[in-house]
């Protein structure tokens, strides 16, 4: 067997780059191409032994707090092989087998970002290695919550979060998203919770408290994904659907009614939806992040029911990577844009058919001024990770979500687009997505494929794109973005800092989320305590239930030591678990001088958040966990 034959998980497929009459010189061209690709985050060396496909079996054990189980791995080895190596973080390894026979098998050092590396010994031909394990203290993509943490306080609630590299930590594999594979798994819990996976789910709780899966589509170990506890499922079309808590559920279910509408809008633009059921879970508020795009069950924040569906951009924004990312996926983590940039890009195209030009230009003013604001920022002590190409060797690939490769990457998408033409770019999105579909991408294949089907040299170079991919900050030839919607918010927010006049209500009633946000972030810096009092007494800032409206809320409050607001800033980060919304709170009490403040919140909220906001939060705090 060659070894071209399986190295197509890290690599673009050779029909992508393929000549019809220079076959054996496209293939040994391919086969090169493919030999670059390294992933520095992952142990396993996939050109002599990869994974295809897991058979897991597991059990939850919540009084311990762990998972024991079996990972069942089917392999394909390149002649000669002799060992497999997969990407472990904490596991407690109890034995190991290579086709059913007792295997040799050694763990390396620890790396304080890798883990450490599973070496297997491989009898010649090997076709399969098991590895029976528990997860350890030390398994940061698993949150388990108490019975207290979640909505129905009567049961305890445990999920994962395996992007980035956080797969290893409950479930031995190669680690890299290059590195694709089925899977099935038998899962046992307790009778009275339903598990559920980025799989075929089940739509009720059984009576065994065992549940089996099955993903015949091939993933990346990031895309692992597990939910355990007492929720409830609702369809909103045959194939869409929600899942909640008892108290939850109606109002998600109504907070996510257009979610058929959206996978139809998705289709329309860019092919048929691969993954069969699209359903989302609403976690509890703990989770790090708005969402996560597990194929077929898509992890959501709590923090998106705002009960008017102003919000729901996220869930188009996960349902767009059911192409971008989950369809094509980047080969490395330094790759990330083009996970992230597209999936922008298409949730915007997605909010503009559904629900307007007018309105998903809104949104596109937001995602500029949010690009503008963190690239200002980061340039002073990170300015190379405002490059859409990152480079994270050696470091933890976490530190690379930032809103650059989502931002940048979608004005980058937007810039090439006014280029060609929306119809063009259309039909070459919808190529891409379909010919590289179950594959991956590296930047500069990507590059080469867009030079190759759409752009020549002259308009590579004159739109600056390496410029775009390769230099720090943001190009001077950024695409404009003009909101009428925004343009009367900003009207109404000068007539107030000019004459204290407050926006009429007739005005106001008609505001979405993202008016409200926009006329909260362009506030000037120099409002004072007493203005801010006079907004908060007209609508009601400070006692908003919308979880964006009080993030953007606390910025210029903190800034401007407008104290009325200190309560509300320590029940939201001590209930609400988003890193979004965490980072820039805190930050904001350090600046103004509440260090002590921050510090003494985040030591009753700490426990109650998950590892991927602990890690950050403590660094910026410069905390100490014993």
């Amino acid at each position: 067997m060659r070894i071209k034959a399986f190295l197509f998980p890290m690599a673009i497929a050779a029909t992508l780059f393929s000549c019809k009459n220079e076959p054996a010189k496209a293939e040994e061209e391919t086969t090169k191409k493919e030999m670059v690709v390294k992933d520095v985050h992952t142990n396993a060396v996939p050109e002599k032994a990869v994974v295809t496909h897991l058979n897991w079996d597991a059990k939850v054990d919540f009084d311990a707090k762990k998972i024991s189980a079996t990972a069942t791995w089917d392999i394909k080895t390149s002649e000669g092989a002799n060992e497999i190596i997969f990407d472990t973080y904490g596991l407690k390894i109890q034995n190991v087998a290579v086709d059913g026979q007792p295997a040799e098998y050694k763990l390396g050092s620890f790396n304080e970002h890798l883990g450490k590396a599973l070496t297997i010994n491989l009898t010649e031909g090997a076709k399969q290695v098991s590895i029976t394990y528990e997860t350890g203290d030390s398994a940061r993509a698993l949150q388990w919550l108490d019975a207290e943490q979640t909505a129905g306080k009567k049961l305890p609630f445990m999920f994962t979060q395996s992007q980035a590299i956080l797969a290893r930590t409950w479930v031995p594999t190669q680690d890299s998203p290059g590195i694709r594979f089925t899977y099935d798994a038998k899962v046992e819990v307790p009778s009275s919770m339903i598990a559920l996976m980025s799989a075929e789910n089940p739509k009720e709780r059984n009576e065994s408290g065992v549940y089996t899966f099955k993903m015949p589509q091939p993933i990346p170990s990031y895309l692992l994904a597990l939910a355990v506890g007492d929720v409830q499922f609702e369809a909103i079309s045959n194939r869409t659907g929600v899942y909640a808590e008892a108290s939850l559920l109606d109002t998600s279910a109504y907070e996510f009614a257009d979610l058929e509408t959206m996978v139809l809008a998705a289709e329309g633009l860019y092919g048929p939806y691969a993954w069969g059921q699209y359903d989302i879970i609403v976690l509890p508020p703990s989770f790090p992040f708005g969402g996560m795009e597990n194929p077929r069950l898509t992890f959501a924040t709590p923090t998106i029911l705002a009960g008017d569906r102003s919000l729901v951009a996220l869930v188009a924004h996960e349902l767009a990577h059911s192409w971008s990312g989950n369809l094509v996926t980047n080969a490395t983590w330094d790759d990330f844009w083009l996970n992230e940039g597209f999936t922008v890009y298409f949730e915007h195209r997605i909010m503009e058919v559904v629900y307007g030009k007018e309105y998903s230009e809104m949104l596109a003013s937001l995602t500029r001024a949010e690009l503008f604001e963190a690239a200002e920022s980061m340039m002073e002590e990170t300015p190379n990770d405002t490059k859409l190409k990152l480079e994270l060797a050696g470091r933890n690939p976490d530190d690379g979500v930032t809103s650059i490769p989502y931002n940048k990457g979608y004005f980058f998408l937007r810039l090439i687009e006014e280029e060609v033409g929306r119809e063009k770019f259309d039909a070459f999105l919808k190529n891409y997505f379909e010919e590289n579909k179950f594959k991956v991408m590296t930047t500069e294949q990507f590059i080469e494929y867009l030079k190759a089907n759409l752009l020549s040299e002259d308009q590579y170079k004159n739109l600056k794109l390496n410029q775009w991919i390769y230099e720090t900050g943001i190009p001077d030839n950024i695409p404009t973005v003009e909101s009428d919607r925004f343009a009367k918010v900003d009207s109404a927010r000068n007539n107030f800092m000019a004459n204290g006049s407050l926006p009429a209500k007739e005005v106001t009633a008609e505001w979405s989320t993202h008016e409200w946000l926009h006329f909260i972030n362009t506030l000037p810096a120099e409002i004072t305590k007493e203005q801010l009092s006079k907004l908060d007494k007209a609508y009601g800032f400070t006692k908003s239930g919308n979880s964006e409206v009080s993030a953007a809320w606390f910025q210029p409050t903190i800034k401007a030591g407008y104290t009325a607001v200190y309560p509300k800033v320590e029940s939201f980060l001590t209930s609400v678990g988003r890193r979004k919304f965490l980072t820039p709170t805190y930050k904001a009490l350090i600046d103004s001088g509440k260090k002590d403040m921050a510090l003494n919140i985040y030591k009753k909220a700490r426990p109650n958040y998950h590892a991927v906001s602990r890690e950050t939060l403590d660094k910026l705090l410069g905390y100490e966990h014993s």
